[in-house]
């Protein structure tokens, strides 16, 4: 076992370095909450890497007074990056990997927080079980209240891959500590024309090439949704192309992978699980567009054990155009998507 990784002991060890990548766009309502929870990361080789992404409100003084109250405590480096316009998330993120010189790269969303001590477990972790990848539970906060959002045990890179696909497990890479090596040696980047999707295909796709995961068994990450609406997808019609973008880039990737021949229905249960929001909105023009989106995936429905029994019946419904059943079902059964409790 390591000794505890402690940002004060940092010059006379050689710790390994984390990047971690904050895209910033006009975020000053809930910016000081993420950065209060980097400036007490507790672990001694960080670098913070912000990408001021055209913010037209005060973030860029926010993240610049970061920089200034972080210069003495040795362990921290700040770079702030400036785009002259929005870019999207991930033409940033691509330009924050350029830039990033860390052992293992972290993301976090604005108005996100994390534990104090989170990184510094996270690597701890890593050096532990000699993980390419950790991932964690999460906490998610929404108007008052706050529930622990579990991720399943997985033991090799094929099973988070296999947990993601059936919709057993969260796919968004602020779930998870990556060796940075994995992005540069098989020049991983985010798609920069979709703003949908992109987090799956490269979650995925470093899951491919990572030799050993590992699940920290505790939440770390803080996700705090602040909107006054209620926590639901509703997909805009751009949404739709990029989504189908990104599978189309997914399962080219994992067809050409290792693993191509141990997915099972796997794709097709994703297919499912990224249109399920179209029935729980109580339109009957989504109900018609969920049954021709993804069309060729219905098929499987009941076939996926992993999720909820409400949820493949709503969906079975919608299959055979049964639309008066889908509000019965919306009404009476628990309906488990992207936000699903274990």
């Amino acid at each position: 076992m390591h000794q505890s990784l402690d940002r004060h002991q940092y010059r006379d060890r050689n710790l390994p370095k984390v990047s971690i990548i904050v895209p910033v766009h006009n975020a000053q309502q809930t910016l000081e909450r993420t950065l209060t929870s980097l400036r007490n990361q507790t672990y001694g080789h960080i670098e913070f890497i912000f990408i001021d992404n055209g913010s037209t409100d005060y973030s860029l003084i926010f993240l610049e007074q970061f920089a200034i109250s972080i210069i003495k405590v040795i362990a921290f480096t700040s770079k702030i990056i400036l785009l002259k316009q929005y870019e999207g998330v991930a033409y940033a993120r691509n330009k924050a990997l350029n830039h990033a010189t860390g052992e293992f790269v972290m993301h976090l969303e604005p108005g996100h927080s994390m534990d104090n001590d989170a990184v510094a477990t996270c690597v701890q972790h890593a050096l532990d079980n000699d993980a390419d990848v950790v991932y964690f539970h999460w906490c998610l906060k929404h108007s008052n209240i706050e529930r622990i959002m579990r991720q399943p045990l997985c033991t090799t890179p094929l099973e988070v891959i296999q947990a993601i696909l059936s919709g057993r497990m969260r796919w968004d890479l602020w779930l998870f500590m990556v060796r940075r090596r994995l992005y540069v040696a098989n020049r991983i980047l985010f798609t920069t024309n979709i703003a949908l999707g992109a987090d799956i295909v490269v979650t995925t796709k470093l899951l491919v090439h990572a030799r050993n995961v590992s699940l920290l068994d505790r939440p770390v990450y803080h996700y705090r949704y602040d909107k006054n609406i209620p926590l639901s997808v509703r997909y805009s019609p751009d949404h739709f192309e990029d989504i189908e973008t990104a599978l189309t880039d997914l399962e080219e990737y994992l067809m050409r992978s290792p693993y191509a021949g141990e997915l099972g229905r796997g794709l097709d249960f994703l297919k499912l699980n990224v249109k399920l929001p179209l029935l729980v909105t109580g339109e009957r023009a989504d109900y018609k567009k969920w049954s021709a989106w993804f069309k060729s995936s219905n098929r499987y429905i009941l076939s996926n054990s992993t999720i909820p029994f409400s949820t493949r019946a709503l969906q079975w419904f919608a299959w055979k155009r049964q639309y008066w059943a889908i509000w019965v079902v919306r009404r009476t059964g628990v309906v488990r998507g992207l936000y699903h409790k274990k």
